[in-house]
């Protein structure tokens, strides 16, 4: 679900859309569940165990980290199901099917996707870590630290939302996932306005924040009261997303020959851009747990530590800049 500060989570999360746009969009249904053969077994499965007194016998053997997570007894139908389509369609020598819109995948305890669940609690726990190694090594009077902390937060918020989604995929899960990421997208834009900006001009960036506020508000209304366009939201935060990345990229060139750790920044973004290709892949899950989307999250791990460490260094520098009376930047 993913799922892009600066540029890093923000252009992660934009660079996920921009390669979803190569991709097919419609999730409502694919190959394999429109299989004759997975459509009866699931009615078959249902009608047997999912009423009554099978139903009762169901929940009582069921372990209570399912229960909690949501798992019910037509769900385990569908994903018992989708093994024997598998089975067939490996016996007749066909490539293995997706079933709506996903790779089959190998379930472990309450967990669908354990390798992108895992790849999404690191990057979160990568981002966590290097935000309280910021929050020790800038002071809280560095004219950015406080936007840069609240950035982080968000971007916490939305790595949660993506482990949580890649365990559990419901309705629910699958809204907070893009919404959230949509909402870090959206700060990463307010966080360049006010680096490049909004230290000279305050009521610049206040405006700008106030427009991505009704720009998020509007997104996200249209998505649950109007429709909810796989392709128009991966437009959008692309779109968004390209904005975010060409204007730091910008920043990069201008002060090339200014900041020693400019690279850093351009770094993260070119990085970002070339793991953003592992996407395309799209292959079906090694032993049925590693996926494209799984290595493409795992990739951009490290990539948290490259731009912290910009972070500092920028945050620093506005720091011993302010304290020494030079205009900002």
């Amino acid at each position: 679900m993913a799922s892009l500060l600066h540029p890093c989570p923000a252009a992660y999360f934009a660079l996920s859309s921009i390669v979803l746009l190569l991709l097919p969009t419609t999730v409502t249904a694919s190959q394999g569940d429109k299989e004759p053969v997975y459509r009866d077994c699931v009615k078959q499965c249902v009608r047997t165990n999912c009423t009554g007194a099978r139903l009762r016998g169901f929940q009582s053997i069921q372990p209570r980290y399912m229960a909690l997570t949501g798992w019910t007894c037509r769900d385990d139908c569908r994903y018992q199901c989708m093994w024997t389509t598998v089975g067939l369609y490996q016996a007749e020598g066909y490539s293995v099917p997706q079933f709506h819109g996903k790779w089959p995948f190998a379930r472990f305890l309450c967990f669908e996707e354990p390798a992108s669940a895992l790849a999404s609690l690191l990057n979160g726990l990568a981002c966590l870590l290097m935000l309280l190694r910021y929050r020790s090594a800038v002071p809280r009077q560095s004219p950015m630290y406080h936007t840069i902390t609240a950035f982080s937060l968000v971007s916490l918020n939305a790595w949660f939302w993506s482990t949580v989604f890649h365990t559990r995929d419901t309705y629910l899960t699958e809204k907070m996932d893009y919404f959230c990421a949509s909402a870090v997208i959206l700060y990463s834009i307010y966080l360049c306005c006010v680096r490049t900006l909004g230290l000279r001009r305050p009521g610049v960036s206040s405006v700008v924040g106030v427009l991505l506020i009704l720009v998020f508000t509007s997104h996200v209304s249209y998505l649950t009261f109007v429709s909810f366009d796989y392709g128009y939201n991966m437009a959008a935060n692309a779109t968004i997303g390209m904005v975010n990345l060409l204007w730091w990229l910008c920043w990069c060139w201008q002060n090339r020959r200014t900041l020693p750790y400019w690279w850093k920044c351009g770094a993260v973004v070119v990085l970002l851009h070339g793991l953003a290709l592992l996407e395309l892949l799209d292959f079906p899950p090694l032993l049925w747990v590693l996926d494209a989307h799984a290595v493409w999250h795992l990739s951009t791990v490290p990539v948290h530590f490259l731009f912290y460490s910009f972070l500092i260094d920028d945050s620093l520098h506005l720091l011993n800049t302010e304290k020494a009376g030079v205009k900002l930047e």
